[in-house]
């Protein structure tokens, strides 16, 4: 009897924690397709690429995403921990000359559903838009005929999605976010392209988190991409994808909740211009290591893009 109690209050335990990882992890997976992701600023291969000056963008995301696993200090939780997510972004892009340098204004609203599943389906869903994301890359390297490209990108996240403290999953963040990121594209080999992209994330509070409307602050995000592309022919190529996000760990009310994420994921794909002005992405990728909060074990990345 004192076995099975303790087993059973070493179980309560790992939910009562689940719990708290998911309202925790929920926040920021309205935007976990290709570009921004769910801890960071995800891109896609190809999107430093510096184009001329007056040329416009219309483009639409879309990611499905199943999650089967919960970690908690890089163990995972003895729960079966479902988490669906369907999400789309909408982004509009303008290319400007300014003082010689090509700067590309652009914003990106999110917009999608969360489903709690299996042992966690009491968590319920969530549905709605997400937090409108403002943007514009610098490039201070623009050589097309090389094939290379340097830029820098601010991102100022809005809090303007829809949030509810009483909701366990939401698409909004109830916060403002800022992140710096940077991208480095170069020809290494004939047909061969490489693309490197880091970014910093800084997080500010929420002050009306969960139920009783605690303070959540945390710390920074780091996040490291890197991509490899091979043209097929002028029109069309094949990517490969790695990505590894670090830091982000939370306080609820000054307390600590040894959550550092650390988690490594990786992706293929294609990308084909079905037209001269219209271009289709498809990337599957999955996590293949995580520290901290779900794994996702598929995720498909759709994305159309427009030139005009």
């Amino acid at each position: 009897m004192i076995e099975s109690r303790g087993t059973g209050d070493k179980q309560a335990s790992y939910r009562g924690r689940a719990r708290g990882i998911v309202a925790a992890c929920a926040m920021a997976l309205a935007l976990a397709a290709a570009s921004p992701g769910a801890h960071a600023v995800d891109v896609d291969a190809g999107d430093y690429t510096a184009l001329p000056d007056g040329t416009n963008l219309a483009i639409v995301y879309y990611q499905h995403a199943t999650r089967d696993a919960l970690f908690a200090d890089g163990d995972k939780v003895d729960v079966d921990a479902g988490l669906d997510s369907n999400v789309g972004i909408l982004r509009g892009v303008h290319y400007m000359d300014v003082g010689g340098y090509i700067v590309d204004p652009q914003f990106l609203l999110p917009f999608g559903r969360l489903e709690a599943k299996d042992d966690l389906s009491a968590l319920g869903d969530a549905d709605g838009m997400g937090d409108l994301i403002l943007a514009a890359t610098v490039w201070l390297v623009n050589d097309p005929k090389d094939s290379t490209y340097f830029g820098i990108t601010p991102f100022l996240f809005l809090p303007t999605g829809d949030y509810d403290k009483k909701d366990a999953l939401n698409l909004g963040e109830n916060r403002w976010k800022f992140a710096l990121q940077a991208g480095y594209i170069t020809q290494i080999a004939p047909k061969l392209l490489l693309d490197v992209v880091a970014d910093v994330t800084v997080y500010g509070d929420n002050d009306d988190f969960g139920p009783t409307g605690a303070k959540l602050e945390q710390d920074p995000s780091i996040q490291l991409q890197g991509f490899l592309r091979y043209q097929m022919s002028d029109t069309w190529d094949l990517r490969a994808g790695i990505s590894h996000t670090t830091g982000g760990k939370t306080q609820v009310d000054g307390v600590s909740q040894n959550d550092r994420l650390q988690t490594t994921k990786v992706s293929v794909g294609t990308g084909v211009f079905v037209t001269p002005t219209v271009q289709f992405i498809a990337n599957y990728g999955r996590d293949v290591d995580v520290r901290q909060g779900f794994r996702e074990d598929n995720r498909l990345n759709l994305r159309l893009l427009k030139v005009f």
